[in-house]
């Protein structure tokens, strides 16, 4: 089987096809781009075909199997025992003996990682180290890792998958290859979507990414996402500037959660920017346009600010009056 079962990432795939085929598989990828777009996929595929007992990645033979199959019980990682998977939140407290609040801790490296890397891979194939949502890798984590990630022992890979790369120290990246996955082109999306039965607009506003049609999916979520939108909307064109302020304090708690709203926001100026693109009827719409594509390009800022820890119920608060100052159409 191989990475057959991976769409719509065709440069992806060509490079991690070439690796297998030659035998020269790097010992340190770096699998980035947007959720839901197939990082996980890849890596269980790799993971497969460096494991399988034919070695070309079957996905039927026992190794293959096993290498994807999560145990029934918590915590829920491969049955395979040369398939490390790291991720925050995965092991239990009492196992790590250390909370996981701020991101996956050292004490997951040095417990469930370092200890493995003083042996050979249990069945004689290969180790392989899937790490997800490296950028949640605490800095003490990360240094943690640096040497084994420099030099590795024979046989053994890590896979590290990110959506926010630029969150990844410099010594990390600089240690890792990187594979640059895509947002997925509509047709593959709809394809995989096919379940959720979603309209041409809201599989638009998933920008390539399946994670996202799932929540667009989800009722609940529905209603927080337009929820959020209406109080933005409110906020901009409201006649008192502290608005932005009632707004800010309405904010969900959660760094995460905020993050993924102010996406959906971006995700649905951008559907309007490029619709008013694509009418060039007159100057008024191209100046719309652009005032679409300005606050685009504000909403993401915002994004980065708070990525960068920046104080939520500011950087909100700031947004709305940037917001406010940008001439064209009602918000």
């Amino acid at each position: 089987m191989g990475l057959g079962t991976l769409l719509g990432q065709p440069s992806a795939k060509k490079i991690l096809e070439r690796a297998l085929s030659l035998g020269r598989v790097h010992h340190a990828y770096r699998f980035e781009g947007p959720p839901g777009v197939g990082k996980q996929l890849a890596a269980n595929l790799m993971a497969q075909a460096l494991l399988c007992e034919t070695g070309t990645g079957c996905g039927v033979c026992s190794a293959c199997e096993r290498a994807v199959t999560l145990a029934p019980e918590a915590p829920h990682v491969p049955l395979h025992p040369d398939h490390i998977v790291v991720q925050r939140g995965l092991y239990p407290q009492g196992v790590l003996g250390a909370s996981e609040a701020t991101g996956i801790s050292v004490e997951q490296i040095r417990k469930i990682v370092l200890p493995r890397m003083g042996f050979p891979p249990h069945e004689g194939k290969a180790l392989v180290v899937s790490i997800v949502d490296a950028h949640e890798l605490t800095i003490s984590a990360a240094n943690a890792l640096l040497k084994t990630l420099e030099e590795p022992p024979s046989r053994t890979h890590f896979i590290l998958l990110t959506s926010r790369p630029q969150k990844l120290p410099d010594t990390i990246r600089s240690r890792t290859l990187k594979v640059r996955f895509s947002p997925l082109p509509k047709a593959v999306l709809r394809e995989l979507a096919t379940e959720y039965s979603l309209d041409d607009e809201l599989l638009q506003l998933a920008q390539g990414s399946l994670e996202r049609v799932r929540e667009f999916a989800d009722d609940k979520s529905r209603e927080v996402r337009t929820q959020f939108w209406e109080a933005a909307r409110e906020a901009v064109s409201h006649n008192h500037p502290s608005q932005a302020l009632t707004f800010a304090e309405q904010r969900p708690e959660a760094r995460d959660d905020l993050l993924d709203l102010l996406r959906y926001m971006s995700s649905r100026i951008a559907h309007e920017t490029r619709t008013q693109i694509h009418d060039e009827t007159s100057f008024a719409s191209g100046r719309q346009g652009r005032a679409l594509a300005s606050r685009y390009f504000e909403v993401e800022r915002a994004a980065r600010e708070i990525e960068q820890n920046a104080s939520p119920a500011l950087a909100l608060e700031s947004l709305i009056l940037r917001l406010r100052q940008i001439p064209g159409l009602s918000f």
